[in-house]
């Protein structure tokens, strides 16, 4: 049985979240957001463990971890937005259909159900949460899947160093645009009941 460098322990916990929404539990309710204080972080799914602390991007590596583990292949989609900070999902299909688990600070910006045909379908579904503390709504492309298996022989699963390199790369991948510029021009600003909906649960600065 692989294990991917993982031990016995690190094994041990993944294993038993069996079940996206169990792995989307485990990050809300084990895992604090990070808000980097002592300066910014991108650390692998071990080091998110021992810490029990991660941002989106560590949020989504430790998922992808737990999803691969549980027998799907280590996807992730980068979300990029304007005058707003990037996002990053770990993805899987059930039925075809495309799901999701992520690490937020805002509420709108974690998991989804495997409903989706597409993974545009899946992008899209994240636009109305997605928005700056301005009440502007910021997301605009997506990328493809990207299997995070083509870092295993840097072992991105297991690292004590920060993975930047596998930041780069998922944040430079070819991104497909969601919304058109005379749309963009149209956008309403935030409703105000959703903005302070987005924020529930926010770990403040």
């Amino acid at each position: 049985m692989p294990r991917w460098g993982l031990n016995h322990h690190e094994w041990r916990t993944l294993k038993r979240l069996k079940t996206p929404y169990l792995i989307q539990r485990f990050l809300d309710e084990e895992i604090a957001y990070n808000l980097e204080k002592n300066g910014e972080t991108c650390r692998s799914p071990r080091c998110v463990l021992r810490a029990r602390l991660g941002h989106c991007m560590e949020g989504a590596l430790l998922a992808a971890a737990a999803l691969r583990v549980q027998g799907f292949p280590p996807l992730v989609i980068y979300l990029a937005s304007v005058r707003d900070d990037d996002h990053l999902l770990a993805v899987y299909r059930v039925g075809g259909r495309w799901g999701a688990i992520a690490k937020s600070n805002y509420a709108g910006l974690r998991s989804r159900e495997p409903v989706y045909r597409t993974t545009r379908e899946l992008a899209i579904s994240y636009f109305e949460h997605y928005y700056n503390l301005n009440g502007e709504k910021t997301l605009r492309a997506y990328s493809a899947p990207i299997d995070l298996s083509r870092f295993d022989h840097r072992g991105w699963m297991t690292a004590e160093e920060d993975l930047w390199d596998v930041s780069e790369y998922v944040a430079t991948r070819r991104q497909y645009p969601l919304i058109s510029p005379a749309i963009e021009r149209r956008l309403a600003p935030m409703d105000r009941r959703l903005f302070e909906a987005g924020k529930v649960g926010r770990a403040e600065c």
